[in-house]
């Protein structure tokens, strides 16, 4: 399916159909009432999906209003453009791939006919990379391993990391670097010694300046404290194989233009997500995934979760105007859970261009943010509840606990039922400082427990959504032109620090650059 082919959300008739309905009804819901009126709101905005419960019931949306929205995605053909997606089609098309990191996660035999060659690649390499985790998992020499990467190479393993710390071995300290900030780096080399260290480089082409500048520190600072034999302390996750090679690494692991970098932890980039939690714990982290895959491919919209949270995040960017989602995970593992979802749905969908190159006269991407609760609460949580900007929140627990602490997972629980509660409840207060207005949204996704397979699941819950909301509005979720500008102009200015030149710099640069040199 072409680019011509897909209408956008906004020259859709579902779309006029709900600006009428914001006007007249959508922007005065009062949770509240919605509630009183209708004794079955939560059985009828709640469901399941693999591994993940959703409450949606607490959302500024109504029946009709979701039957609306479900018209959008029908004539937006979204289900095509999944079907492409899922047929392996160039579906990002400014760089010509297709976007098949679903297949990373598909039992051997699962993928189509046309598809085979890539399959058998793919569980090649799975079988390789986890033969090899399995093999440093039992060298006890090897005590400390450093992930060397950045972006997509570095959020998705570490924050899976932290996540299933729970399922990790004992005996091995995971380390991620990723800032080229050499202060990053010091730290983590001076908890480490060389003889029972062993870095990944995560680069696809063993280029990225940030990741080879830090990789070349730490095979710098390996030869001086008396490091011997690279090929064994260093292994790349590269499809540069000729340059991890010159580098003096013989261990390489690779994946494939299909894999955007936010998507790749299924890949060979996972290869700390193994070593921490073992093969047959990643092989359940991929089946968690692969069992939200076909959900989201077979779940009619009405019951598919995915497209269910695409469709409130557009209404609430386009009707309601607002800008940000806040993400708490009640979940100390879950920590780094907002920052990866930050890359993968800003970076995916901050985008200011339909695909056709045009420029989108409607909102894209909100800026999410988040901490973990109960953090949360002592921090912004005032903001939430009575600031003056509506700001959607989205709750995220699991029902189990893994500790035997007395006390704290009950309260725990409590917290995140209250919060959500206060914040629909709100409290009078004719004193004004007391007063919490209420009717702010949230949505409450629960987990069983924490494990790899629920993990995998919540996380490509995820990526379908994004996914969604990017094909409604027309952009192109898989490129990332945004993030090259600056590195350009980063290798210019590099230079100048050292020479002083700064001409052809506007003055605020040039300034800076002068002072930055100034003794």
């Amino acid at each position: 399916m072409t680019i011509t082919q897909r209408l956008r959300c906004d020259q859709t008739p579902a779309w006029a159909a709900l600006q009428h309905r914001f006007a007249d009804t959508g922007r005065k819901l009062d949770l509240r009432d919605a509630f009183a009126a209708d004794p079955q709101r939560f059985t009828e905005f709640s469901q399941s999906a693999p591994h993940v419960f959703a409450d949606l019931s607490k959302n500024l949306i109504d029946a009709a209003t979701q039957q609306l929205l479900f018209e959008l995605a029908r004539e937006c053909r979204l289900q095509q453009h999944r079907d492409a997606m899922f047929a392996g089609e160039k579906i990002n098309h400014t760089e010509q791939r297709a976007v098949m990191h679903w297949l990373l996660r598909s039992p051997p035999g699962a993928a189509a006919k046309h598809l085979a060659t890539e399959a058998q690649q793919v569980h090649a390499t799975l079988d390789a990379m986890l033969g090899y985790a399995e093999r440093v998992r039992a060298d006890s020499a090897i005590t400390d391993v450093v992930n060397i990467g950045i972006g997509g190479s570095d959020l998705g393993p570490q924050m899976a990391v932290l996540a299933l710390d729970a399922f990790a071995t004992m005996g091995k300290r995971i380390h991620f670097v990723a800032n080229v900030d050499g202060h990053e780096l010091a730290a983590v080399l001076a908890r480490v010694r060389p003889e029972s260290t062993l870095f990944l480089i995560a680069s696809k082409t063993f280029t990225t300046i940030e990741t080879m500048t830090n990789a070349r520190s730490a095979k710098q600072w390996f030869e001086n404290q008396g490091g011997q034999n690279i090929a064994r302390h260093f292994a790349a996750l590269t499809t540069n194989v000729a340059a991890a090679n010159e580098f003096g690494i013989d261990t390489t692991f690779g994946f494939w233009d299909w894999v955007g970098g936010r998507y790749s932890m299924w890949s060979a980039i996972g290869l700390p997500i193994a070593i921490a939690i073992g093969a047959a714990g990643f092989r359940d982290f991929l089946a968690g995934a692969h069992a939200m895959d076909e959900h989201f491919r077979a779940a009619a919209l009405e019951q598919n979760l995915p497209v269910r949270l695409a469709l409130l995040d557009i209404w609430y960017r386009n009707f309601h105007g607002f800008t940000s989602r806040s993400i708490a995970p009640y979940h100390s593992a879950l920590r780094r859970v907002p920052a990866y979802l930050q890359q993968l749905e800003m970076e995916s969908n901050g985008k200011r261009v339909d695909g056709a190159g045009q420029a989108l006269p409607f909102g894209t991407s909100p800026v999410l943010w988040g901490e973990p609760g109960t953090n949360g609460q002592h921090a912004y949580f005032q903001m939430l509840h009575q600031g003056t900007d509506r700001v959607p929140l989205e709750f995220v627990a699991v029902k189990k606990a893994r500790h035997e602490l007395a006390g704290h997972h009950s309260q725990l629980l409590a917290n995140v039922l209250a919060q959500a509660q206060a914040l629909m409840v709100g409290k009078a207060d004719d004193g004004g400082h007391r007063h919490f207005p209420g009717n702010r949204p949230s949505t409450f996704l629960l987990l069983d427990d924490l494990t790899p397979a629920s993990l995998g699941a919540l996380i490509a819950l995820q990526e379908h959504r994004v996914f969604v909301s990017g094909a409604l509005w027309g952009i192109n979720s898989f490129d990332q032109w945004g993030v090259e500008l600056g590195k350009v102009l980063a290798r210019d200015i590099e230079p100048r620090l050292h020479s002083g030149d700064a001409s052809g710099l506007d003055g605020s640069t040039a300034g800076l650059l002068q002072r930055l040199r100034s003794v």
